[in-house]
């Protein structure tokens, strides 16, 4: 059934372009031996590339030849850049900032020699801009804005496109999630004009938009999709002609991918899709087929062709590429459409392959059979990595250049390309052999299997701090990643070697509710899931207990954002198991992370964790300042200032509490961040901070 994507939203204002200074500027300091390059986007001709760098303190815009040294900085203003999109005439580079660190998002745009600067999206008060992808002349951008709504407005549940929602795939129903096309809405009666009609007194949720904007600024903004209450939106592709685009949307563990008719913003088709990295697929060039990542009633993620008719209805899908045990984590179409860059995701370790596309075409068949030849995959052809993980990848014109950006337990973030498969770094991306400090030893972790009380097999990987005697059980700090989704990687993280300098050993597991390990895995701390996802922490600390590596006497939990929320957890629910921890960016009461959020992270959070109003005493259950009597253990609370994902709040109010009931407790408040840190000298502070910490509370 179709349903236009904009019934209720048709009077929002379209994003306005302003001019900025330019602020390219020579480079010829010398870059610190240790920086990071990743995201990277190639020009059409597959000789230069924009990527983000840090080698000035702070995540940058920048280009350089792919076979050369010489580097350029496009934008040196003082906010940390998190997405770059080269044009495919060559003609601009787009890009989003986040000012002061926060999770409100401008989408600028540039020209590669630095001149022409200027706002696409995002710039007014309240609203957030997300960048999408190029028309395939290039003559226009994608972006998704935010309108602006009144702070502080209360979370809203979301009833999707025309007001259903999904049950959860686990079973349980959170009763925040999005719709079918075509399902009758409960609650409120719809408007005769189709719009949505509000309860009384209710507030109106913000609204998620997606336009095409002219990036000279010539054509007004065209609208693609838009959508009230929506907990994500992405314009990921569109059709040669223009006349489909591939929409990315839904809450976390709800993702789908929308095929809309431009002309009308017509939805003709719903596809399910993976989790993880937003750019789910696109296109072959007769918009007859579309490649997805997707896990639709599937364990693993796998390529899956969506055949569909001339005016974008699905008629059928094939899965055209599949691993039995590991899941499909990136795909990336080449500039062609015919070729494709896939990268599984092998127990925490990426694996590249480059396949041939055959896009689903006409045939003339007997009677009652199919009227198409199925989409299929060539055989792979796998390119050996020098390092564990593939964070991007860039397509280029020829296919056997491909451009990547990898990350690895010996390394800091690089790029590389892919002649012939042959992987080679660009010369501007830092070395191997400097990666380290100096005196420093590189530590390669061991990959670890504990076991949930309930017989579920985890993950994780353990750092052994250099120096150590095998058989002697060391300090360890327990560290535990976001998400939930997240995966902890076998990549160099510099906090993990500021620990291991301090002679802390590290055990990074992977508890319930993480990726990588099946959809079963990640929806298995849903609901009261929850409570095993805490005791799944004291199982892993117990886990490296017994094997002799922890000193049971000297164990400590850190972790960030969701993470910080179980380090919390875990020191009200297992009082006296750990000796200290350090909070990072964490949630510690649902009722007022909930109040205090961005309103499209609530309505993806409420599938997750629960319903504020639905589930409002499991939250409350589940909400470690509800056992803060049972807290025993100092605690480091530490947050960015401009934290609107999870609020400086919830920091300050556990730590509160702590000092009320006599405890040592601190909060670290870092000045121009959001909830990730991104400038040089925030992050050194705060590794050096936790790890002071944790030293002088493990010391004997």
């Amino acid at each position: 059934m179709e349903t236009r994507t904009d019934t209720a939203t048709r009077t929002l204002p379209a994003p306005e372009p302003a001019p900025l200074a330019d602020t390219a500027t020579p480079y010829d300091v010398p870059p610190p031996a240790v920086h990071g390059c990743w995201y990277p986007s190639v020009d059409p001709e597959g000789r230069n590339v924009a990527f983000i760098c840090d080698r000035a303190g702070v995540p940058q815009l920048w280009t350089a030849p792919v076979a050369g040294e010489e580097v350029r900085r496009l934008d040196a203003g003082p906010d940390p850049v998190t997405e770059v999109s080269w044009s495919p005439d060559g003609r601009w580079i787009a890009y989003t900032v986040a000012p002061d660190g926060g999770e409100l998002t401008s989408v600028l745009c540039v020209r590669p020699d630095g001149t022409g600067r200027h706002l696409l999206a995002g710039g007014e008060p309240g609203t957030s801009a997300r960048l999408g992808c190029w028309q395939h002349d290039g003559s226009a951008v994608a972006v998704t804005v935010t309108d602006s709504a009144p702070a502080g407005q209360p979370f809203t549940p979301h009833p999707g496109a025309n007001g259903a929602s999904h049950p959860a795939r686990a079973g349980w129903d959170p009763r925040a999630v999005l719709l079918e096309p075509g399902m009758a809405a409960p609650g409120p009666v719809a408007a005769a004009d189709g719009e949505r009609t509000r309860a009384a007194g209710e507030p109106e949720p913000r609204a998620l938009s997606a336009y095409l904007v002219d990036p000279e600024g010539m054509a007004a903004p065209v609208l693609l999709a838009s959508e009230r209450g929506a907990a994500n939106q992405r314009v990921c592709d569109l059709s040669r002609d223009g006349k489909l685009a591939l929409v990315y949307r839904g809450p976390r563990g709800r993702r789908e991918a929308l095929v809309v008719r431009t002309g009308d913003r017509v939805v003709t088709c719903v596809l399910p899709v993976a989790d993880g990295d937003p750019w789910i697929g696109g296109f072959s060039p007769d918009a007859r087929t579309v490649w997805l990542r997707s896990d639709g009633d599937r364990e693993h993620a796998a390529l899956v062709a969506a055949h569909l008719d001339p005016l974008g209805h699905l008629l059928d899908t094939t899965v055209v590429a599949e691993r039995p045990d590991c899941g499909l984590e990136l795909l990336a179409l080449g500039r062609d459409g015919r070729r494709a860059v896939l990268a599984w995701n092998v127990r925490g370790v990426s694996e590249l392959e480059l396949v041939e596309l055959s896009a689903a075409r006409p045939a003339d068949p007997p009677a009652g059979l199919p009227s198409h030849r199925p989409a299929t995959a060539g055989a792979p052809r796998g390119v050996e990595l020098p390092h564990e993980v593939v964070t991007r990848i860039a397509p280029t014109a020829d296919p056997d250049n491909t451009v990547v950006a990898l990350s690895g337990s010996r390394r800091h973030p690089g790029v590389w390309w892919l002649p012939h498969g042959l992987p080679l770094r660009t010369a501007w991306s830092s070395r191997d052999e400097d990666a380290l400090p100096a005196g420093r030893t590189p530590v390669r972790p061991m990959p670890m299997s504990p076991k949930a009380r309930d017989g579920l097999t985890l993950g994780g990987w353990y750092y052994r701090a250099p120096g150590r005697s095998p058989g002697e059980p060391a300090p360890c700090v327990l560290h535990l990643h976001g998400g939930p989704e997240e995966q902890e990687r076998p990549v160099l993280e510099p906090l993990y070697l500021e620990l291991l300098g301090r002679g802390l050993d590290v055990f990074a597991p992977d508890v319930r509710g993480s990726s990588g390990h099946g959809r079963s895995f990640v929806d298995a701390d849903l609901g009261a899931g929850r409570f095993d996802a805490i005791n799944d922490v004291a199982d892993c600390a117990a886990h490296v207990m017994v094997r002799g590596l922890a000193d049971p006497r000297r164990m400590a939990v850190m972790g960030r954002s969701y993470g910080g929320y179980l380090v919390m957890a875990s020191l009200v629910w297992h009082p006296d198991l750990f000796r200290t921890g350090v909070a990072v960016c964490g949630m510690s009461d649902f009722a007022t992370f909930f109040a205090g959020t961005e309103p499209w992270i609530a309505q993806s959070a409420a599938h997750k964790y629960g319903h504020p109003e639905h589930d409002r005493e499991l939250l409350r259950s589940l909400s470690p300042m509800s056992r803060i009597d049972a807290l025993r253990a100092p605690v480091l609370a530490v947050h960015g200032e401009h934290d609107s994902n999870v609020p400086p709040g919830e920091s300050e109010q556990f730590v509160r509490a702590a000092r009320e009931r006599g405890l040592e407790a601190e909060l670290l408040l870092l000045r121009r961040e959001g909830h990730d840190f991104r400038r040089a000298d925030n992050r050194r502070r705060f590794r050096r901070t936790a790890a002071d910490w944790m030293e002088r509370h493990l010391a004997d």
